[in-house]
């Protein structure tokens, strides 16, 4: 981890600026941690039942999905994450090598506004989690006013780390790692004597099209993490082994992920109506003994305080580099504020939580995925970025381009987009190609996305790749960008 950051104590107050090289001691044994934290969520749980109950799935081709899905979509978290010890950045400032100081703002807007639902879907389950400890422990229920306290209580609590920065993320997610392999060895022993394992074995098998379809849906998730995956990595020294930075991506999802779908999976069989559940996790506090329901219920608490802060520490940066010139700890306190307003609206009015979030998931993916096609596409032939010019948002920046847009990122992110929305269908939006072809019928229709916005950016004419300025030039522009972080300035034209 960055030595000026531990110097300065807890709080974080390096901005969206290059990190200088002086200062990149981080250890890519520190991703894994990262990502374990970033996927402790009772949803998991609820989308390992969905296999049995919706899509009809075997428990082989339940283990099957859980398996695919983490590496698919963490194996593209770990190399989009390469891009952050190449340029030291977090990934929508990056981003401006690509699309331009003024077409960054049009992908980076829409990856902010996904984020909000992402936040908010994270801080009613951890309401949920609040309440229904409440219930066990105390018998208070919940109410129209316990609610809202409850996720005022979540919302603040993700606040405080996440404004404090990557320590604070970092170190939470250690412990956090602790805690849920206990978690697993006791839902593994009350599984294990509970189940009636001849039922689970016995289930037929579905289709391979459900398969595929099950796949896409739990990679969704992780997909949501790509373009933030140089926020965590920035603070790796240029030589860290890119290899290792994909495989501790992985490992970190594929430990949480496979237990978690699997148990999910079991637990359906007998209660089917966990895939369904208006509220998921007042419904597991009802089916789980309370020896084990109360544990669960901390570890899933914790689990959604961390996704939150991991996310609203990366919407932090997204906020400036769309022109928020505040501190990086203020610029998250904007999010917090529009999730809480969200989740009271979701906790109050929303009939179907987990028809809501399959539902808001299929949209995400395809929102982050046009970024990721185009970005990912631009890295085979990008291994630097400049600083300086990423710190410049005038018309002086190199990555001006045409002005302030680069053509062809623009042209196949926007591409990319819209033909994804074609192949996606979801319970609020069904795209005119969703029921015609293999990719719709499978809900891949981030795949789809990925691969048009990244094949249509490598064929069109591109600007040339900028050489990075001195390492003495970028790090003053990393000195200017820090201090016009807090003070407002206009772009010129």
């Amino acid at each position: 981890m960055s030595k000026t950051v531990q110097a300065e104590g807890a709080l974080e107050t390096r901005g969206i600026e290059q990190v200088p090289d002086a200062e990149r001691t981080g250890r890519t044994r520190e991703l894994f941690p990262t990502w374990v934290g970033a996927n402790i969520s009772v949803l998991l749980l609820t989308m390992g039942a969905s296999l049995v109950v919706a899509y009809h799935l075997s428990f082989w081709q339940a283990v099957v999905c859980a398996v695919a899905a983490p590496v698919v979509s963490y194996g593209l978290v770990g190399l989009i994450g390469i891009a952050g010890k190449r340029g030291g950045a977090p990934g929508m400032a990056l981003s401006r090598a690509v699309f331009g100081q003024r077409g960054n703002l049009l992908p980076g807007a829409l990856i902010w506004v996904a984020r909000w639902g992402w936040e908010t879907i994270n801080a009613v389950t951890g309401a949920y989690a609040l309440l229904t400890v409440l219930d066990i422990v105390f018998g208070l229920k919940a109410n129209s006013v316990l609610d809202i306290v409850m996720l005022l209580a979540f919302v603040v609590a993700t606040f405080a780390i996440s404004g404090l920065g990557i320590n604070a993320v970092q170190k939470c997610n250690q412990y956090a790692t602790y805690l849920f392999g206990l978690f697993s060895v006791l839902v593994l022993v009350y599984l294990i004597v509970d189940t009636d394992w001849s039922n689970v074995f016995s289930r037929p098998a579905g289709s391979t099209a459900a398969v595929i379809t099950g796949i896409g849906m739990i990679a969704a998730g992780g997909v949501s993490w790509i373009p933030t995956a140089p926020d965590f990595t920035r603070y790796l020294p240029r030589t860290a082994s890119s290899k290792a930075i994909v495989g501790h991506s992985v490992g970190g999802a594929g430990i949480v992920v496979l237990p978690m779908v699997l148990m999910g999976t079991v637990m359906a069989v007998s209660t089917p109506d966990l895939a369904s559940a208006s509220d998921p996790v007042s419904f597991l506090g009802e089916i789980l003994p309370t020896w084990i329901a109360v544990p669960y219920l901390l570890i899933a608490l914790i689990g959604m305080l961390l996704i939150n802060a991991m996310s609203m520490y990366s919407a932090g940066f997204t906020a400036q580099t769309l022109g928020f010139r505040i501190p990086r700890h203020w610029a998250v306190s904007v999010n917090a504020v529009i999730s809480l307003g969200f989740g009271g609206v979701l906790m109050l009015v929303a009939t179907s939580f987990m028809g809501s979030f399959i539902a808001f998931l299929s949209l995400l993916a395809v929102a982050f995925s046009a970024w990721v096609g185009v970005f990912g596409a631009d890295m085979l032939r990008r291994t630097e970025y400049d600083g300086r010019a990423m710190a410049d948002t005038t018309r002086t920046s190199a990555y001006w381009y045409t002005g302030g847009f680069s053509p062809a990122a623009v042209a196949a992110w926007a591409i990319g987009l819209v033909a994804g929305l074609m192949f996606t269908t979801s319970d609020w939006f069904t795209g005119p190609l969703a029921h015609n072809n293999v990719i719709g019928e499978y809900g891949l229709g981030w795949v789809a996305t990925i691969v048009i916005s990244g094949v249509l950016y490598l064929v069109l004419p591109k600007p040339a790749v900028v050489a990075p300025s001195s390492p003495a030039d970028a790090d003053a522009a990393g000195a200017s960008a820090a201090g016009s972080a807090a003070r407002p300035e206009s772009v010129r034209a």
